[in-house]
């Protein structure tokens, strides 16, 4: 906070320094204008760290994992101050993908074969550089879940495996079928309600590194599916730990919100069409089971969802699929420590519907709630190109269950 009063301070004096030499005359060289401005100033610095930069709320289900977290992951009791130009939720899920730089990255790819005939593709960053731990067979594993249409592309990815890379980790991205370039083999996909192809993906990961410590972190989507098998597993998982980035809770509530007009305008329309471009590629296999053209009319990932999503994976309707994907009904049930980041002012997982009461009835959960961030956002400093609030939960957490594990993972 005190660095934050400095940088504000600065900037005053540099504003008023600048008018005093670009304008010497008329109204700001009179003072008037120039003291409207610092005045001005000064009333946005007051209301910005008496209102936007706050301390998360901090909600457990026991007074262990709270201490284990305020110890070794102090960030999560940090104010968090978002960049002072775009604290707004809507705001700060738009620019993040264009202001944060993309760590470059050289993956392993893999693709394994699934039960029904498929493929998954898997993007290993090996870390075989680790000086922290040289063995590969006992180097710390984290599986990476993108969001809805994303893939080991994705800036927020990049700047994990670059946070895992400084501790020496390995990470492992799990790309949903169809998603990176790999040829889909039979008309599948995926959805946030079936689990199949990551559970596979786990016990692949746990059964070439049995030795290593094992963890797992989502991000919206990707969030929503690893909390859904987290509850369907309880303790019957190889991983220690879960940190999960801004899900969706209530799949109807964030449908509803993504449905107001602006937020339509802005983000519904857009990932609708995201989604139409993915599997259109792969147009061919998926006409088999499929009225495709019926499929590309979809405004709104609900209609995409009625027409596609609930369609292939055997739901009578899209509602019934939507209760199903709905992570917050199998909160109950999860059995191992996880860390779940929200913002209250993200329009794709709305604050009123996060599960906060659930959450305190289960020793196992945590939620780390910023008043603002949006959804992957989390932009904070002037010029936020490197890291985010997000990145740093991210990093505190993982290296807290690998190096702290008994702790955790006896509670």
């Amino acid at each position: 906070m005190r660095l934050l009063e400095t940088d504000l301070q600065v900037l005053t004096r540099e504003l008023s320094l600048y008018l005093e030499i670009q304008v010497p005359a008329g109204l700001f060289g009179s003072g008037v204008g120039l003291s409207l401005v610092l005045g001005f100033t000064a009333a946005f610095a007051c209301y910005y760290l008496n209102s936007i930069a706050k301390k998360p709320q901090l909600v457990t289900g026991s007074e262990s994992f709270s201490r284990f977290l305020q110890e070794h992951c102090p960030v999560v009791t940090e104010t968090y101050c978002p960049t002072v130009w775009c604290w707004e939720g809507r705001v700060q899920t738009l620019l993040r993908p264009f202001i944060t730089s993309r760590p470059p990255v050289e993956y392993r790819n893999e693709l394994i074969k699934t039960t029904d005939g498929g493929q998954i593709s898997l993007d290993w960053f090996d870390n075989n550089d680790s000086i922290c731990f040289p063995d590969a067979s006992t180097r710390p594993t984290i599986l990476l879940l993108p969001g809805l249409t994303g893939t080991s592309k994705e800036s927020y990815i990049l700047h994990m495996i670059q946070q895992s890379e400084m501790l020496g980790y390995r990470c492992v991205v799990f790309n949903n079928r169809g998603t990176a370039g790999e040829t889909l083999l039979t008309p599948r996909t995926y959805c946030a309600a079936n689990t199949e192809d990551l559970e596979a993906v786990i016990h692949h990961l746990h059964n070439m590194h049995a030795s290593a410590p094992f963890m797992a972190a989502g991000v919206s989507m990707g969030g929503m599916l690893l909390l859904n098998y987290l509850g369907q597993t309880g303790r019957e998982t190889p991983l220690m730990a879960a940190a999960i980035f801004s899900a969706g809770w209530n799949v109807f509530e964030s449908a509803e919100s993504l449905e107001k007009p602006l937020n339509w305008l802005l983000f519904n329309y857009y990932l609708t069409t995201c989604l139409q471009s993915s599997i259109n590629r792969h147009r061919q296999m998926l006409e088999k089971l499929f009225d495709m053209n019926l499929v590309m009319k979809a405004k709104t990932i609900r209609e995409f969802d009625k027409q596609f999503t609930s369609v292939m994976f055997g739901y009578c309707t899209v509602d019934d699929y939507y209760v199903d994907a709905s992570p917050y009904r199998k909160l109950k049930s999860i059995g191992i420590p996880v860390l779940c980041l929200n913002s209250l002012d993200d329009v794709f997982s709305p604050g009123h519907a996060i599960p906060i009461e659930t959450a305190k009835q289960n020793p196992n959960v945590a939620l780390v709630l910023t008043s603002y961030g949006g959804h992957i956002g989390f932009l904070e400093g002037m010029w936020p190109r490197k890291c985010t609030y997000m990145d740093r939960v991210f990093k505190q957490f993982v290296q807290a269950v690998f190096e702290h594990g008994n702790k955790i993972c006896s509670m």
